[in-house]
């Protein structure tokens, strides 16, 4: 049985994936570099694919997704990283 294959990312989820691997413990940021909230979507799909961990939850703000890096994430993140990112319109074949 061959392994199953893992899409690539998207170009925002790669952007976001790529913040953490210089962040202590791989902690995935909240917010982009404009301050902007990182969109739920984004972080669902990289928890569901396994680039990205649930890694505690925040009580005073339950709606919030904090995240960290996984050793899948930080493979497919890292500048020699396989994966190439996909664009939006290939996402939804």
């Amino acid at each position: 049985m061959a392994p199953t294959q893992r899409p690539a990312p998207t170009r925002a989820q790669l952007r976001w994936l790529r913040r953490g691997l210089s962040e202590p413990g791989g902690k995935l940021p909240l917010f982009d570099e404009r301050g902007v909230k990182v969109g739920r979507p984004t972080v669902e799909a990289c928890l569901a694919a396994g680039w990205a961990e649930r890694w505690f939850d925040n009580p005073l703000k339950p709606d919030w997704l904090v995240c960290k890096l996984t050793p899948a994430g930080r493979a497919v993140a890292s500048p020699d990283g396989t994966a190439e990112p996909r664009d939006r319109a290939a996402a939804s074949d």
